[in-house]
């Protein structure tokens, strides 16, 4: 089941991810899709609400691509499209939503444009396969597409692949109010903030706050981050956030309003 996706700004619209590859989870490659996906659908008003790192197992991705497109409005995959035996995700994809795996006929034109009859070889070939009714995801970097399916959008690891692939859909989707965020530095122990920053959010439960210690450079205290979609909100709950501060002894470091 999909979930439906409203047009409503009032709305809170969801994605989830699953990053993907034996290469991630053993550490010897840092996964940078994951702020940048987090920061862009923020952008378009999708707050990306779940993250999950598997390995290059077939059962472990049909898991988490069944659990997840179920749960959010969109759901992205990043990494597993290559041209080796071990990029599977097309394959698990077509899986998860019982389809037959095929040679998209757009994705074969592009290969073949690509590498010519003689470049495209078997490995090359591999990239041209979908589930059967995905659709194409322009791919203006290197050429070889990703694709989408119901909503989940299989995108390319490679971190410059995947911001191309991501462009080239973002214009599709359908969001609801941004995610606002404002920070206040405080330079006081996060046990002594812990209750009257609690108070705080009783009083603005519409408010996401969130404290954040930090310790170095002979400075301590916390970061104080707020979140809302409702602009007057965040700003209401900040104003008094900079006087709780300040009551406490402490000159507060105020950053910029949201816009």
């Amino acid at each position: 089941m999909t979930p439906s996706v409203s047009g409503s700004a009032s709305d809170t619209v969801t994605a989830a991810l699953v990053i993907i590859g034996d290469e991630i989870l053993s550490g010897r490659t840092h996964d940078k899709n994951l702020p940048y996906l987090g920061r862009r659908l923020n952008e378009l008003g999708v707050r990306l609400s779940e993250v999950r790192v598997v390995p290059d197992d077939r059962a472990a991705i049909v898991e988490a691509v069944n659990a997840l497109r179920a749960k959010h409005q969109y759901l992205f995959t990043t990494g597993g499209i290559g041209p080796t035996h071990d990029d599977i995700t097309a394959e698990c994809i077509a899986e998860a939503l019982d389809r037959r795996l095929i040679e998209h006929p757009d994705a074969r034109a592009i290969l073949d444009a690509r590498y010519g009859p003689e470049g495209l070889t078997p490995g090359r070939l591999r990239m041209a396969r979908t589930p059967e009714g995905a659709q194409i995801v322009e791919n203006p970097v290197s050429k070889v597409p990703g694709f989408k399916i119901g909503n989940v959008y299989v995108l390319a690891g490679i971190p410059e692949v995947m911001q191309g692939m991501f462009e080239s859909l973002a214009h599709e989707l359908v969001g609801g109010a941004p995610l606002l965020s404002t920070t206040v530095v405080a330079a006081l122990p996060e046990g002594d903030l812990a209750q009257p920053l609690g108070a705080l959010q009783a009083r603005y439960p519409d408010v996401g706050m969130g404290s954040y210690p930090f310790f170095g450079q002979h400075r301590y205290g916390a970061s104080l981050v707020l979140r809302a979609t409702d602009r007057d909100r965040l700003l209401a709950a900040k104003a008094e956030l900079v006087e709780m501060v300040r009551a406490m002894g402490a000159e507060p470091e105020v950053g910029d309003d949201p816009v």
